[in-house]
């Protein structure tokens, strides 16, 4: 177990250390920030003080080394618009992203097991067919529509929700949450909704399709040839035996919804880290640009690793063939 515990650490240093070169190159290759960060009435001189002052003036490889000496201390640089530490900007957003990421999961999970179980055990009835063409619907229709369609109908035609914002938050373990006030709920749900839809319709499926193949083994029939009750079947027998691959894809679908979390936080104003990362874009604020893809790159690893060590845990076969190689 320790080796293969060391084995994923040592996998997921390497990626880290190779998606920290390709995000720098990528972003540092893109455009030149002070264009925008000083008039056009600027001198050469200007110009170039204000390059050398920012480190732009130095090789793209050096820059990267500082930038990787910089990072194992704990610093991601400094954002050109706000001259302050590029890590405060990501730290003081991130738990608007984490709160909307986890109350999205959280819709996702509590309304997409039940109904991909019930389409699992009802395939061919009306109630199965309908779930799964909502859940083809979910799949389907882009994010940003589907976020502008729930504003149009819940906030300017019924009136019921905010638009836009986060609301009143209040501290909770150290972090701003808005969930615990009523107002605050009310300016969570529909960002919530809308970035939940397309997990919403991923757990359907799975669960369904989990269900379908669990009550074709041989478990399942003798529970039934024992004359069990159908509850205690489908809650002991097929529930529990299809809730770990369920639990493994939810766990990694958490980093995707934070990662892209960015169409929703635009649509709707919310002050996380995706909002922080267009107008960083806009701005070419190219520190808080790379800050913010290697936090999501370690959300990813960090996800992903502990889905292995838990897979490691539950099934010693994982252990064993990753011994073998």
């Amino acid at each position: 177990m320790l080796t293969f515990i060391l084995r994923r650490l040592g996998e997921s240093f390497f990626v880290l250390l190779v998606m920290s070169l390709l995000v720098f190159t990528g972003v540092y290759a893109i455009g030149n920030p002070v264009d925008l960060l000083i008039s056009p009435e600027a001198t050469a001189q200007d110009i170039e003080q204000v390059t050398r002052s920012l480190g732009l003036d130095k090789p793209l490889w050096e820059q990267y080394f500082y930038f990787l000496k910089q990072l194992l201390n704990g610093d991601l640089g400094r954002s050109f618009m706000f001259s302050t530490p590029a890590i405060e900007l990501l730290l003081s957003r991130m738990p608007a992203t984490l709160e909307l990421a986890v109350a999205a999961m959280f819709i996702a999970t509590v309304l997409g097991i039940p109904l991909g179980l019930v389409a699992g055990l009802k395939a061919d009835s009306w109630i199965g067919k309908t779930i799964m063409t909502v859940s083809i619907l979910g799949f389907s229709l882009p994010t940003f529509w589907v976020g502008l369609v729930l504003i149009m109908f819940f906030a300017v035609e019924l009136g019921w929700l905010p638009s836009s914002g986060r609301g009143p938050t209040s501290t909770l373990l150290g972090m701003p949450v808005s969930f615990l006030s009523w107002v605050g709920l009310k300016h969570l749900f529909l960002p919530a909704l809308n970035l939940a839809l397309f997990k919403l319709a991923l757990i359907i499926r799975l669960t369904r399709a989990g269900t379908q193949e669990a009550l074709l083994q041989d478990y399942v029939k003798y529970a039934r040839a024992k004359g069990l009750r159908a509850r205690r079947i489908i809650g002991v027998h097929v529930l529990k035996n299809i809730m770990i691959p369920i639990v493994t894809v939810i766990g990694l679908e958490f980093g995707s919804v934070i990662a892209f979390a960015i169409v929703t936080e635009s649509i709707f104003a919310w002050p996380g880290m995706g909002k922080l990362l267009i107008d960083s874009i806009n701005n070419l604020d190219r520190p808080v640009i790379v800050a913010y893809l290697c936090v999501i790159v370690v959300f990813f690893v960090v996800i992903n690793l502990l889905v292995d060590l838990a897979y490691a845990f539950l099934d010693p076969r994982v252990r064993l063939g990753a011994s073998a190689k």
